[in-house]
C-alpha cells in the first residue's frame, strides 16, 4: 500500500492518500477539511479516488468528507453506526470548534468489525476500537504492516475520551486485545502527530504500562 499523509485544519489532522500501486485506485481516509489540498495531492500522485473511508464521527475527521465524494462521485464508507449521534451532529460539532457549518452526513456504508474494504488490489481489514468515539473502526493492511488508527492510539499516547460515549478502560483493552496482538512490526498512521510502531508503543507508550 503506497500512502501520502495530508495534515489538515487549525487540528493538523492526519488525512490520508492511500493507494494500489498496481491499478492506481485510491481512497481519502478522514478527510477534515481543506479538500482543495486533498485534491492536488490526488491529482499530483495520478491516482483514481474511488472512495472515501472514516474511522470515526469526529469533525476533524470527517469535515471534507461530503464535498469530495461529491467531487469524485465515490460512496463515504465507515465507521461503525455507533457513531451516527457524532455525524448527525456535525452542525453542532461546527458551532463548538468555530468551524465553517458542516452538514449531518450518513455514509453509504457502515462498517463492522471483520469486513474488508478494498481498495484495488489491497485489502483493508476493519477492527472495531472503540473508547475514543463508541463506533470508533481501524483499517489494516496485513500484507504491507500498515495500520490507520485514526485517534485510538497516538505516537506517546492515546485517544481522548472524555467526550460523549467515550471510554478510557474500553479504548485500552481495544489497543490491547486487538492491535498490539497485530505485531511490534506493525507501522500506524495516528489522527495526529508522527506515525510509530505498535512494537514501540507496547514497550514506551505511558498509557500501556
Amino acid at each position: 500500500m503506497n500512502y501520502e499523509t495530508i495534515p489538515v485544519t487549525a487540528f493538523s489532522q492526519n488525512c490520508s492518500l492511500i493507494w494500489c500501486p498496481v491499478t492506481l485506485q485510491a481512497a481519502v481516509v478522514d478527510p477534515g477539511g481543506d479538500a482543495e489540498k486533498i485534491k492536488a495531492q490526488a491529482a499530483a500522485k495520478g491516482v483514481t479516488v474511488t472512495q472515501v473511508l472514516l474511522t470515526h464521527g469526529h469533525l476533524d475527521h470527517v469535515g471534507a468528507a461530503a464535498e469530495l465524494a461529491a467531487f469524485y462521485a465515490v460512496p463515504v464508507v465507515g465507521p461503525h453506526k455507533a457513531d451516527e449521534f457524532w455525524l448527525q451532529g456535525l452542525p453542532m460539532q461546527s458551532q463548538m470548534f468555530g468551524f465553517p457549518e458542516c452538514a449531518p452526513l450518513t455514509p453509504d456504508r457502515w462498517l463492522e468489525e471483520g469486513e474488508v474494504v478494498r481498495v484495488g488490489d489491497i485489502s483493508l481489514e476493519i477492527l472495531l476500537c472503540p473508547g475514543h468515539t463508541p463506533g470508533h473502526i481501524v483499517f489494516f493492511d496485513r500484507a504491507s504492516r500498515l495500520l490507520i488508527s485514526g485517534d485510538v492510539i497516538f505516537n506517546g499516547g492515546v485517544g481522548r475520551t472524555d467526550f460523549p460515549q467515550g471510554s478510557h478502560a474500553d479504548l485500552i483493552a481495544a489497543i490491547k486485545n486487538k492491535l498490539l496482538p497485530l505485531g511490534d512490526n506493525v507501522t500506524f498512521l495516528p489522527g495526529h502527530g508522527p506515525s510509530s510502531t505498535l512494537g514501540k508503543e507496547r514497550i514506551s507508550n505511558p498509557f500501556l504500562q
